[in-house]
Formats: structure tokens, C-alpha cells, sequence
């Protein structure tokens, strides 16, 4: 949709920007009222004369042209620091898997079911953490043998031996 609306927008500017070009002064363009909303009786009449040719040639003034030095480092610095902040943030970010393989661990210590927002951390170091509603009525355990496996959509389950029932999990580091 949004494609169709900016394609529509082009068309009639297109349609539009040959009859606006023919006018020569921007002041023939725009009404009083539209020439002050803009400003544009703030400019000198150098100034005016600059954007008048700038008109009438059928361009704007070029990003080139318009930069001055000091704008052209700021421009540079904050590229800079947003390569900087993207780097950091990928590096501090929650990944998840690295592979889609089954794994299979222990988890160290009492078992006592499952629960949403639990976080069951593996003897391998992984932790993952229960994003639904299953759960196993009375289930304990010490030490027990589990296996996350991968399903569809990035999506990973975690089953526990001796219970047939698996709880959805995501990984949290």
C-alpha cells in the first residue's frame, strides 16, 4: 500500500513540477501568504536572486554545495559513532542458537516442572527461558536429561526424559 501511495505522490509531482517550472521568480509561484509562511521575506535579495536561478535551472542547491566543512565532520563523527554503538550492541545482544541442532544436557540440580518465565539453565551453561503454558503436574526430578530441539519458525522445545510433555523455550544466553 505504502508503495502505491508513494507512487501515486511521484506521478503528480510529476504532472505538477512542469507547470510550477514555467513560472520564472518564485514570487510569481507562491501567493503573499504562502511566501511569507515559508520565510522567504526574510532572505536578501541576493538571496532570493540565488534561489530565483536555482529555480529556474530545475535544481536545488546540491548536498555538495550546501556542506560546508564543519557539517561534512559532523556528518562523519556520527556515522562513526553509530558504526560504534552497532558494534556494541551486537556484541552485548542476546543471541540466539548459533546452530539449529538438538542439544542435549542436564539440568543441574531440582527439577520441579514446568512454568512460563521459568529459566532452566543447562550443565552446558545455556539457559533458556519457557515462553507458554505447558506444564507437568507433579513432576521432581535431580539432575534430569533434557533435549531442546528445534521447531519452525526459530522457535525451540524442551523436553525432559521420563515426561512426554514439551514446553516452548527461547534462549536467553
Amino acid at each position: 500500500m505504502r508503495a502505491v501511495h508513494s507512487v501515486l505522490i511521484a506521478a503528480a509531482l510529476a504532472a505538477a513540477v512542469p507547470a510550477f517550472a514555467q513560472q520564472t521568480r518564485i514570487e510569481e509561484r507562491l501567493t503573499d501568504a504562502e511566501f511569507r509562511a515559508a520565510g522567504l521575506e526574510k532572505l536578501s535579495q541576493a538571496e532570493l536572486a540565488r534561489l530565483n536561478e536555482l529555480l529556474a535551472r530545475g535544481a536545488a542547491p546540491s548536498a555538495a554545495a550546501a556542506a560546508t566543512p564543519d557539517v561534512e565532520a559532523r556528518i562523519a563523527q556520527a556515522r562513526e559513532e553509530g558504526r560504534r554503538e552497532a558494534s556494541v550492541a551486537a556484541e552485548t545482544a542476546v543471541r540466539p542458537a548459533e546452530s539449529r541442532e538438538p542439544v542435549e544436557s542436564t539440568i543441574p540440580g531440582a527439577f520441579t516442572g514446568f512454568a512460563r518465565g521459568r529459566e532452566y539453565t543447562l550443565a552446558n551453561g545455556q539457559v533458556w527461558r519457557q515462553t507458554d503454558n505447558a506444564s507437568i503436574a507433579g513432576a521432581r526430578g535431580q539432575d534430569v536429561n533434557v533435549r531442546l530441539r528445534p521447531g519452525l519458525l526459530s522457535v525451540w522445545w524442551l523436553q525432559v526424559d521420563g515426561y512426554n510433555r514439551e514446553a516452548k523455550v527461547e534462549r536467553v544466553r
